[in-house]
């Protein structure tokens, strides 16, 4: 094997084209046999492994720089760069991360994992060298539908100023997760039909160089390229042609269904281990039969549709009324404002990690003009993804901290489908939904028609002494915790709080006449949780408060169930300690 031997880049510097496109298949094999049994991002890998092969020949990594996009298409970097053995041995496989990761490489710069950022990034990197007199090539990788966002137009246009050594390269796959979206990418289009000829050049445009290359997955051809631009004096961008998913069929006829995956078998492309979503599934079924009567009602997605359960057939059936903003959520933030401002009610989904993306159009564009718009907020909690760059433990204080916006969090499949119904209807608020995790489907907290009357709790269960709120995901561990006080003859009250944005102080002061210890359950960070605004609520009397949360720290790939039990969150731990505490007080 070639990939076996390579410790660093200067391994392949003397490969002949044929070593190398032996390497190319061995690289492709690896990954496949990798994603099959791991789990990762498929189809991005697939489609650079020529160009990285191409980039790690001409250019001198470390010290020539390159810095990749969302990063998930890194795996042919890794293997090139002392990490091969993670992509052939399976003992190996959780030695590293699917992004780029300093800690891992001295070959890697930053840790990232949300999209545009790399031409921000590099534009510094190349702005340092310069300033400190050195001379080394900054590289920058973007595509799969990268360039939507607003941050890699932001690079661009402080790139096409600087008038100094940076080389994007643009592997531009005609795709993002899903299709393409938006007027550049109609241009990009024109750019591939006429080899580059188009007269209408974004980049050109924006004071860069430009260099068209068809054929982005030949690899000798991309080296005579790069060999040419190699340590250039002005900004230019490499638009290069890739082929995503290239080398596995399945992933190259479905490019949305393997843009990444759990796992599957290679021999049949059947996917294991990821079963429907209900909440996805209801999300889906219900805009779909409400989008047929209701005309003002529409659904923005920032290239992510699977967060609504929108496939490519049920997009067809949304029609008009379904939005792809491209990777870009201050764009559907903002435009959600304006369509809710003039008559349509918006419904923009999108995971907790991307979202604060969209923090500040979420306060100034939205919360400020309070229009009616409604967020679904979905993988949230610390159940849910789990590299650093992907983690959904920092939205409650995030959103919490808006004025004018109503945060929800319920509990089952059933009260979410009566709170998305209800915030569609109402014309009042900005509401954001924490939607909840699919493990949990069920719950026996009330469902209602309307929830007009904000800030109310439910109370599950009455009891005394000891009132436990578990937080929409966490309501299911509180009512475990509850029953494991009862063995231990506790009858402790239990409390869907449902709105995590405001606190019922009424229900709060009631508990005082019958209850000594108040307890919260979150599955997010403390620090500007909900559970600190029950303790400051309580702050002037004697009860008693216990806030239950994650440290605020930023975690990669941590596994789950030590996370929760290093901060106290399973249902044993939390029931051990609230009877400790109870008995203190006795």
């Amino acid at each position: 094997m070639y990939l076996e031997k390579i410790n660093s880049p200067e391994d392949i510097k003397q490969y002949t084209a044929q070593d190398r496109k032996k390497l190319a298949e061995e690289m492709r094999q690896a990954i496949i046999q990798r994603v099959s049994v791991h789990g990762g991002h498929l189809g991005p890998d697939l489609g650079f492994v020529e160009a990285s092969i191409a980039l790690h020949t001409v250019f001198n990594s470390p010290e020539d720089k390159i810095v990749f996009d969302v990063s998930h298409q890194c795996y042919p970097h890794k293997m090139l760069t002392g990490r091969s053995q993670a992509y052939l041995s399976p003992e190996h496989y959780d030695d590293i991360s699917g992004y780029t990761n300093p800690d891992e490489s001295e070959h890697d710069f930053f840790n990232v994992g949300h999209t545009s950022t790399s031409l921000s990034l590099a534009s510094g990197l190349a702005k340092a060298r310069d300033l400190k007199g050195t001379h080394e090539n900054i590289i920058a990788v973007i595509g799969d539908g990268s360039m939507s966002g607003g941050e890699a137009l932001e690079g661009l246009d402080t790139i096409g100023e600087m008038g100094t050594n940076l080389i994007i390269v643009f592997n531009d796959n005609n795709q993002s997760i899903a299709e393409v979206h938006g007027g550049m990418y109609k241009q990009f289009a024109k750019l591939r039909e006429t080899h580059g000829q188009y007269p209408h050049n974004l980049f050109r445009a924006m004071g860069l160089d430009y260099r068209f290359v068809e054929h982005g997955n030949d690899t000798e051809e991309l080296i005579r390229v790069f060999r040419e631009v190699k340590d250039i004096d002005h900004p230019i961008v490499i638009h290069v042609v890739t082929r995503k998913g290239l080398g596995y069929k399945p992933a190259e006829e479905n490019k949305e269904k393997w843009h990444s995956c759990r796992g599957f078998n290679i021999a049949t492309g059947e996917k294991i281990g990821k079963g429907p979503n209900p909440y996805f599934d209801t999300t889906a079924s219900y805009l779909l039969h409400r989008m047929k009567w209701d005309h003002r009602l529409a659904a923005i997605a920032a290239a992510t549709p699977s967060n609504f359960g929108f496939t490519p057939d049920k997009r067809k059936e949304a029609g008009n009324q379904y939005i792809d903003v491209g990777i870009a959520e201050e764009q559907a933030a903002a435009m959600a404002s304006g369509m809710a401002k003039n008559g349509v009610h918006p419904v923009f989904a999108t995971s907790a990690t991307f979202l604060q993306r969209a923090y500040d159009q979420i306060s100034q564009d939205v919360c400020i003009n309070n229009n009616p718009v409604t967020f679904l907020v979905t993988w949230a909690g610390f159940e849910a993804m789990n590299d650093v760059t992907h983690l959904g433990i920092f939205d409650i204080p995030m959103l919490t901290s808006i004025p004018n916006l109503i945060y929800l969090a319920p509990t089952s499949v059933a009260e979410y489908r009566a709170i998305l119904d209800w915030s569609i209807n109402q014309k009042e608020h900005p509401v954001a939904i924490r939607v909840p995790l699919p493990m949990f489907t069920d719950s026996d907290s009330p469902v209602q028609s309307s929830y007009d009357r904000l800030n109310q709790s439910l109370v599950t269960h009455s009891g005394k002494d000891i009132a436990i709120l578990g937080v929409g995901n966490m309501y299911h561990v509180a009512r475990k915790a509850a029953a494991h006080l009862k063995d231990k003859g506790l009858d402790v009250t239990i409390i869907n709080p449902l709105f995590l944005s405001g606190l019922d102080t009424q229900l709060l002061t009631q508990l005082m006449d019958s209850h000594r210890l108040v307890v919260t359950l979150e599955d997010g960070i403390l620090d500007g949780g909900f559970g600190e605004k029950v303790a400051a609520f309580y702050g002037p009397t004697i009860m008693r408060v216990m806030n239950f949360g994650l440290k605020k720290e930023f975690r990669d790939r941590y596994d789950r169930q030590e996370l929760a039990q290093e901060n106290h969150l399973t249902e044993e731990q939390i029931a051990s300690d609230v009877w400790d505490a109870f008995c203190q007080l006795k």
